[in-house]
């Protein structure tokens, strides 16, 4: 299933995104690209740039759905080139109405999953937003460790400079 990029688990379906998607997953990204608290994007990305951003031809985009609904999304892609291509990055969003629920784990399960069957040796978080305390969590939670801090790297839009943190975990 995983190697599929389909997968059923707590009655929610993890699939590989489809262009049909695009309007679901914009309703997604949009409010989180515009509130500017946990992604390095620049706030006022229009439509075509959000999605050229998190679904373009270098990634891997999926969906969570429950329901027949887009709940929830992310993107697989490689962290680097030549040397650093067996390490992954991913990022993850899920939609307001469906915060506290538990997706956001069921996609980083998937994604380890899918980096794994992809043959990833790593997955990389290259800029976790320090006051994003819910997602440190949860990715320590699934076994990331923090292995770097960059000092004051994020302008916060509420808390002004905020630190960023990499965090990293061998698959």
């Amino acid at each position: 299933m995983a190697g599929e990029g389909a997968g059923r688990a707590g009655g929610v379906l993890i699939r590989k995104a489809l262009s049909s998607d695009a309007d679901a997953i914009w309703q997604i990204v949009q409010p989180i690209i515009n509130a500017g608290e946990t992604y390095a994007l620049d706030r006022n990305m229009t439509r075509v740039e959000a999605l050229q951003y998190w679904m373009g031809g270098d990634k891997r985009c999926y969906v969570i759905e429950r329901d027949g609904g887009v709940l929830g999304t992310y993107y697989l892609t490689r962290n680097h080139a030549g040397g650093g291509r067996h390490v992954c990055n991913c990022g993850y969003m899920v939609a307001p109405r469906a915060r506290g629920q538990g997706l956001a784990s069921e996609m980083c399960a998937h994604s380890l999953e899918e980096a794994r069957d992809l043959g990833f040796q790593a997955m990389q978080f290259n800029f976790v937003v320090s006051t994003n305390v819910g997602a440190i969590k949860l990715w320590q939670r699934h076994g990331f460790e923090v292995v770097g801090r960059l000092p004051l790297a994020f302008e916060h839009p509420k808390d002004g400079f905020v630190d960023a943190l990499i965090m990293h975990m061998g698959l």
